[in-house]
């Protein structure tokens, strides 16, 4: 989906992969756009062409989709042969990167209409598909630099139309402590597409089996955490240790060190208790307003497993106002 507006499932942004043999991968949206999609992909497979198709999903369409929602979308179905090395290098690049701790966006080349695909490029022409990552910045020919921000944006140039997404996101989010809340907020944030560093103070705690989906185990000293990572401003900072001291401490640590989010797990009563020690050691107040605690969104979790989807709903949250 390059473009959409008013009320719809899914905004731009949104992709999915069709194969010549009607697999799938990632939705759209579902329902009837996507399947709709879908046929048009297959008719793209066949054609080995491009094609742009907008929807207006409301009653009476002209697609007659049998949708309300009330908004519309436009969709770039992108034909790709199988035999593109370039295409088949950019895929293994940009798998790479989601191991890697950076901001990456992905370029793509509108073509609309029957018009097919070519594996050449003019000087005058950016390539069909290509990886920026933090730092870059596109060079348009004539001089023109062009610089990718955090929201999917479609531009022109010397005829053509673009569309730039984000691919990764750089920041972390460190989980400090491993018990019941972290065992259950670990694979939830992995599957949502964070990168989960543990870091405990029990060796017991950092194993795989714990904590499968986890990209690092760290086995640490709370006192000095700096010693083991390196928390940046892009980071999240989640405090669920075993005790008020230890959560007080590594909360201190993390308020120095800024990252963007510091959530603290917690009664009201330990709450106040740290509170009080932050300001004795010479923490303003807005520093100690700073911190989200009790951690999570207001959702009357209850179970470690609720616990951390109000969690995951928060750093969501975040997350999208930042962007």
């Amino acid at each position: 989906i390059i473009a959409s507006s008013g009320s719809v499932p899914r905004g731009a942004g949104a992709r999915m992969a069709v194969t010549k043999g009607g697999e799938l991968t990632g939705p759209i949206g579902g329902g009837a756009v996507e399947y709709r999609v879908q046929q048009i992909a297959a008719q793209a497979l066949i054609d080995k062409a491009s094609v742009i198709k907008s929807f207006v999903l409301s009653a009476d369409d002209k697609e007659n989709l049998g949708m309300v929602c009330g908004g519309d979308v436009t969709v770039h179905i992108k034909y790709i042969p199988s035999d593109n090395q370039k295409a088949r290098e950019l895929f293994t690049r940009g798998s790479g990167l989601f191991s890697q701790n950076v901001d990456s966006w992905l370029l793509t080349r509108i073509k609309a209409g029957a018009e097919k695909e070519s594996s050449e490029t003019s000087e005058e022409e950016l390539s069909e598909l290509e990886i920026y990552t933090s730092g870059d910045k596109l060079r348009l020919p004539g001089g023109t630099d062009v610089f990718f921000g955090q929201k999917p944006a479609c531009f022109e140039h010397n005829g053509s139309a673009y569309y730039a997404e984000p691919l990764t996101h750089a920041g972390r989010v460190y989980v400090f402590g491993g018990g019941h809340c972290s065992q259950e907020l670990v694979p939830l944030l992995s599957h949502l597409g964070g990168g989960c560093v543990v870091f405990v103070s029990l060796p017991e705690f950092a194993n795989e089996e714990l904590f499968p989906t986890a990209v690092d185990r760290i086995v640490g000293d709370f006192e000095n955490i700096s010693e083991n990572i390196s928390v940046t401003e892009n980071d999240y900072v989640v405090i669920m240790t075993r005790g008020h001291a230890s959560d007080f401490t590594v909360q201190a640590q993390a308020l120095r060190l800024k990252p963007k989010y510091v959530g603290v797990i917690g009664s009201r009563k330990k709450i106040a208790f740290v509170s009080q020690r932050l300001r004795d050691i010479g923490f303003s107040q807005a520093d100690i307003d700073s911190v989200r605690t009790p951690i999570g969104l207001d959702i009357k979790a209850d179970t470690p497993a609720e616990i951390a989807v109000s969690i995951a709903a928060e750093l969501i949250l975040v997350r999208a106002r930042k962007d």
